[in-house]
């Protein structure tokens, strides 16, 4: 009964960790990574559908991705998705081949893109601790000892502290590629 308060919070802790590093992958570094267009999605054939399954896309050097539609009706459309999309990305189509330059950052856009990095953290951490305050919540309803509820607690608030450190390391990693030139 413990048991299945302190798991379910571990998994929507966790699961908070992932939809941080999620949005997190699509902040620009200035180097190339086949991610970056993983949030585009494209009309094919009715449906619309990630860019990544309408194409192969490919790292071809540090600062170039290439995109190779399965079809070549595709190319139009996927080229358009890329030049609306808010990354601020140029594509140049060659026939069938679409090639993306990924322009070097300036040290003022660096610095911004920092914090939306720690927004992003911060709205995390807020997560957590919103899981935290339910999981509590799930505790003080149960029929259980104060002794127990507290070691319960404890348990939750331990979790959460694990947590928290695991979010600060994924946004000081971020802020390190993001920094790099």
């Amino acid at each position: 009964m413990l048991n299945d308060v302190i798991t379910d919070a571990k998994t929507r802790m966790g699961q908070s960790i992932e939809h941080l590093k999620t949005e997190l992958s699509k902040i620009r570094t200035g180097r190339a990574h086949a991610s970056l267009l993983d949030h585009l999605k494209v009309d094919f054939y009715g449906t619309s559908t990630p860019i990544s399954q309408a194409a192969n896309v490919s790292v071809s050097d540090a600062r170039t991705l290439t995109v190779q539609p399965w079809d070549k009706s595709m190319v139009s459309p996927i080229e358009k998705a890329i030049l609306e999309s808010d990354l601020g990305l140029n594509p140049n189509t060659a026939g069938t081949l679409i090639r993306i330059v990924i322009p070097a950052l300036t040290e003022e856009r660096r610095r911004d893109l920092t914090k939306v990095v720690g927004k992003e953290g911060e709205n995390a951490k807020i997560a957590i601790r919103n899981i935290r305050r339910d999981a509590i919540q799930s505790l003080k309803e149960k029929e259980i000892s104060q002794d127990e509820q507290r070691r319960a607690e404890g348990q939750v608030q331990e979790l959460t502290d694990e947590c928290v450190l695991k979010v600060d390391d994924v946004v000081r990693l971020k802020d390190a590629e993001l920094m790099e030139i």
